[in-house]
This record gives structure tokens, sequence and C-alpha cells, in this order.
């Protein structure tokens, strides 16, 4: 796991000098409307980096407020907000483990989408396997890490077994995508299953391989604000960010797909 623990680690971002982001949990409107205080945001691991920036620009478009994130698998995350975890909003990598939180912790409304993805194999830089589709990664000297079937990235690999007619023998399954990206840029293995956001994230670090199977199985990701949220509308404010045109151009600049 990226974020080990029964709590995940927390990442703070500076917030803007002020005396209402100095730590305090709760918040909410000032007189203006605008929020304050601190959101906590459970998030999907293949969104730390957009995230990040867009927490930052959240700060900055609303000073008084400081936006802290946990970021794992987002069945991981799930887990923990069902043993009653603190956090504001979840930001998940498909709409089916958001769905297993329940109506009993969402917040009235529906979990709103915000951008899609798909995946593409990692490999090492210049391809020394030369991975050219699914099929190449059987082979019996190409080491495959892939996310375990439970986590978003794991259940879209499966489909993609299936679309296609391979099966896939990793040498290990991981609990988020960015410990898949992990080994193979650790060079601990040859081939990774991942976002194609994260192949275009981790830079010259990796190759990327696209496939075809890979067009049919597109994660839609939602995010929610939680019904036991201490900052209500801060976490609205902040959901409601990332689906704004600022928002969207960051995920956009990334590599994320409209919803």
């Amino acid at each position: 796991m990226a974020l080990a623990g029964g709590v995940l680690g927390v990442l703070a971002l500076a917030g803007c000098a002020s005396g209402a982001a100095d730590g305090a949990r709760g918040g909410g409107p000032t007189a203006a409307g605008t929020p304050t205080g601190t959101v906590t945001v459970f998030a999907a691991a293949s969104l730390q980096r957009t995230f990040t920036t867009i927490g930052r620009d959240f700060e900055r478009a609303h000073p008084g407020t400081t936006v802290r994130f946990s970021f794992a698998g987002s069945s991981d995350l799930v887990s923990q907000i069902r043993n009653g975890a603190p956090a504001d909003v979840v930001a998940s990598a498909d709409r089916a483990t958001t769905a297993e939180l329940g109506a009993d912790l969402l917040a009235a409304g529906s979990p709103r989408d915000f951008a899609t993805n798909t995946l593409e194999i990692a490999v090492a830089p210049g391809n020394p396997h030369r991975v050219r589709d699914l099929r190449d990664l059987t082979a019996s000297d190409v080491q495959l890490v892939t996310c375990a079937a439970p986590v978003p990235c794991g259940a879209a690999t499966v489909a993609v077994e299936r679309a296609s007619g391979v099966h896939l023998r990793p040498v290990s399954e991981e609990q988020s995508v960015t410990d898949v990206l992990g080994k193979v840029t650790a060079g601990q293995a040859d081939a990774g299953i991942v976002y194609r956001t994260d192949v275009q994230g981790a830079g010259d670090a990796v190759d990327g391989v696209s496939f075809a199977a890979a067009d049919d199985v597109v994660n839609t990701y939602p995010i929610s604000v939680l019904r036991d949220s201490s900052n209500p509308d801060g976490a609205r404010a902040f959901a409601a960010y990332v689906r704004s045109s600022d928002g969207q151009r960051v995920l956009a600049a990334a590599g994320f797909g409209k919803p």
C-alpha cells in the first residue's frame, strides 16, 4: 500500500495566511457566504497529483480554507470511512466503490461524476521487453504487476482481460495504482497496468503502451460529500470546485477525460 496503517497518512496543503487556516476542523460560510476552515478529502491514489494542485488553487480562491488529503486505493478509503475515519469529501476511481459507502454515509444528493480514465501499460524506459499489447504481458520473462481486483484499477484490469480474452498472471497484485507504478519505476517489475494519467504523470520514468481493449473499459470518477462532515459548506464548495472549469482544466492537463 502506498499509505499503510489504520488511518492513512495525511498530506497537508499549506493554506493562505489567515487565522482560520491554522488548524480548526470546523468552519462554514462567512457573512459573505464563502467557505472557511479545514476540508478533509479522501481521494483515490490516481488523483494525487491533480487534487494536490486543485487543493492549492481552492485555498487561493477561498482564503481562510485549508484542504487536507488522504490518498490511497479507493477500496481502502471506503473501508476507513465505514470504520469511522473523519472525512468531509470522498473522490473514488469508480462508481462501484462509492456505492459501497451506501446512502447512510453520503450526504443528500447523488455522487457527482467529475472525470474519466482508462488503462495503459507502463514499462521501463525504452520498453526492453518489446511489449506491444496485453498478450505480450503473458510471456514467461515479463514480470507483471497489477492492482488487486477489489481496487478500481484492478477491477478494470479484470474487465479488459475479459474483453480481450487474455488471461494475465501477475507476480504481484497491489492495493493502489501508485504501488503498481512504483514497482515499475523502481525496476522491481517489467510492466504494470495503470491509468494513462499515471503514465503521463511519471514523465521519463516509464514508457506507456496503449492497447485496444482499454477503450472498452472506462473508469468514471465520482465525488461525494459525506453526511458526517464537520464542515459541510467547505465540503460542498470543494466538490463544486473540482467540477468547475478551473478544476476541469487541471484534470484535463493531467490526461483525465470528461465525465
